[in-house]
């Protein structure tokens, strides 16, 4: 999967994650989020995100700590 982890209204970080065949300017373009923060391909393998890579057309990588983001955002429940 890819994905691109934007900066919110609030100013936190929000991943979208979508199918490989998508292209992260595509997906860019249908979102309304102003500031990409990262992007590149996630894999989940023992309940564990992975991120790594690239999108070269949004002039983005993965960050270390997008794994971690994404674990919180699947893990807890906003009420």
């Amino acid at each position: 999967m890819k994905y691109i982890m934007f900066e919110d209204f609030s100013g936190q970080p929000v991943p979208f994650i979508f199918p490989q065949r998508v292209d992260h300017a595509d997906m860019r373009e249908q979102l309304p989020y102003t500031r990409v923060l990262s992007a590149g391909y996630v894999i989940m393998e023992n309940n564990e995100f992975t991120c790594y890579g690239s999108s070269p057309e949004l002039q983005a990588s993965a960050q270390p700590e997008d794994a971690d983001i994404m674990r919180r955002k699947f893990s807890r429940r906003d009420l």
